[in-house]
């Protein structure tokens, strides 16, 4: 019998790039990592967090805590075998500027997807 993972990652399943990642990634997250789509019906949060709070950045638990945003994609992404990028941007420098474009643009992925599902589209 397989144990439930370790680590839960609450995704906005409406918005385009999010599902495209997790399609990319969710054979090498198996067994690893539960994927959560955050816009399924009835789910109003987790552990004290919000669905709206949750819309904001992406969230990781780790089984202890949350880690959010670009902490949580680097977490994930060597879960699956990323670890050469994770290295990469984890490099003096590389991840102040990664860490704030991915920040910009959650911003205005949130602030879009108040007004429709999430505009960014991907096939």
């Amino acid at each position: 019998m397989m144990s439930e993972p370790r680590y839960k990652l609450f995704y906005d399943g409406s918005c385009g790039l999010c599902q495209r990642e997790i399609r990319h990634l969710r054979k090498r997250l198996v067994g690893q990592v539960a994927l959560i789509d955050i816009n399924q019906p009835g789910f109003y949060g987790w552990q004290g967090v919000s669905k709206e709070q949750m819309m904001q950045e992406i969230h990781l638990w780790n089984g202890q805590s949350f880690v959010k945003g670009l902490e949580a994609t680097l977490v994930y992404w060597r879960l699956a075998g990323l670890g050469l990028i994770v290295a990469l941007i984890r490099l003096p420098g590389v991840f102040w500027m990664a860490n704030k474009a991915y920040r910009a643009w959650a911003a205005w992925r949130l602030q879009k997807s108040l007004r429709q599902s999430c505009p960014v589209r991907f096939k």
